[in-house]
């Protein structure tokens, strides 16, 4: 927690749940990438936390946008970002958003089939292109494998018909998984991308971007990396694979750019057992897996909890939401172990959640109000 944030929950003591966020950590955080990547263009991953206050923020500090739809495009450049500093990143969108942000001024889109590909050829004539190419996603804590992306043989043949339908086949796309916690996968993916620029040069399609996606990790209950590892060893690939000919690189950090700057402070609402021998306690916060921790799915996202009464004598929790639904558990095997002091009424703080959180949280399911966000 950092200290402004502090000051913040003594001063206010805001209504529970909550995400806080220090706009000042997610500037700093962009000039480190930008210092440790000189040669990558930033594409902030808007769908991690869409907080006017830090897209207003990166535009200051110059970032360009990754964006998954008409509403996210609508947003950053409504806070004043110029067209071309937009991508729209999905590979599933509906024509009609297609010729939209074409009438708005973008010309770099994301495909990963032929009929996005036609979409695309229809609705925003020659427009810059990339294909995303699938990857294993193999030690990402949150995987993106299987739904995005084509094998390479054929993002081969998509690019060489986006040249006939008079699209400029401009790069490829990849992305490891987020929070990879394996510096490896960038070697491979780098790798497969660099081999397929060589194949489309032999056709005569000169590929003049590689767009490696995000991946880079917040720092959650299992010990990181640093920036400057992940960043070395994605460079290093870059320079393995391409030596002199480096292409234009595109990255698109979301999770690693404003996770560890916010954090939801919670209320502990209940605590019981579910037997007169269990000797494990079930926790009760008023903040679940529909309140804004759906990355507790499968509990593949583990945050670090701290409560009041931390240093004290603790034991073994199941963690859970507020909601009449059984799915709104959020840890049962990780093995949290909370103290045994804790109290109905408690604060406990979830850290590092600045990412993945208020974006993901419901309407208003059960009655209770979307995840409230401060910015400061």
């Amino acid at each position: 927690m950092s200290a402004k944030i502090s000051r913040f929950l003594a001063e206010r003591q805001p209504e529970t749940p909550c995400l806080i966020v220090d706009i000042d950590i997610v500037g700093e955080t962009y000039k480190t990438m930008r210092r440790l990547l000189p040669l990558a263009q930033i594409f902030y991953a808007v769908k991690a936390n869409p907080a006017p206050e830090i897209v207003s923020r990166l535009i200051e500090l110059g970032s360009s946008f990754d964006t998954a739809s008409r509403g996210e495009i609508d947003l950053v450049m409504g806070a004043g970002a110029k067209a071309e500093r937009i991508s729209f990143g999905n590979t599933i969108k509906k024509e009609r958003d297609i010729a939209y942000a074409y009438q708005q001024g973008v010309r770099l889109f994301a495909f990963d089939s032929e009929a996005e590909l036609e979409k695309l050829a229809r609705s925003a004539p020659g427009a810059r292109v990339f294909c995303r190419i699938l990857m294993d996603c193999e030690g990402a804590e949150w995987p993106l494998s299987r739904k995005f992306g084509c094998a390479p043989e054929m993002a081969a043949m998509l690019l060489g018909r986006a040249r006939d339908l008079g699209l400029d086949p401009y790069g490829l796309s990849f992305h490891v998984g987020s929070q990879q916690t394996d510096l490896a996968q960038w070697d491979m993916a780098v790798a497969r991308a660099a081999r397929m620029f060589s194949a489309l040069q032999e056709l005569n399609i000169e590929l003049k971007m590689l767009n490696v996606g995000g991946g880079f990790p917040a720092r959650y209950r299992s010990e990181v990396k640093s920036l400057e590892a992940y960043a070395g060893a994605l460079m290093g690939a870059i320079r393995r694979h391409y030596g002199n000919k480096i292409p234009e690189i595109i990255i698109e950090p979301g999770r690693s750019l404003v996770g560890d700057a916010g954090m939801i402070r919670s209320e502990v609402v209940l605590i019981s057992k579910k037997d007169f021998d269990d000797e494990r306690r079930w926790v009760y916060l008023d903040i679940g897996k529909f309140g804004g921790l759906v990355e507790t799915m499968d509990e593949s996202i583990k945050y670090s909890i701290t409560t009041p009464h931390d240093g004290a004598a603790t034991g073994p929790v199941v963690l859970a939401g507020p909601t009449c639904d059984s799915a709104d558990i959020l840890y049962d095997k990780a093995g949290y172990q909370l103290p045994l002091d804790l109290a109905v009424g408690d604060r406990v703080d979830i850290l590092s959640t600045g990412a993945y959180t208020s974006s993901y949280c419901s309407v208003s399911f059960n009655g209770f109000p979307p995840l409230k966000t401060y910015c400061i």
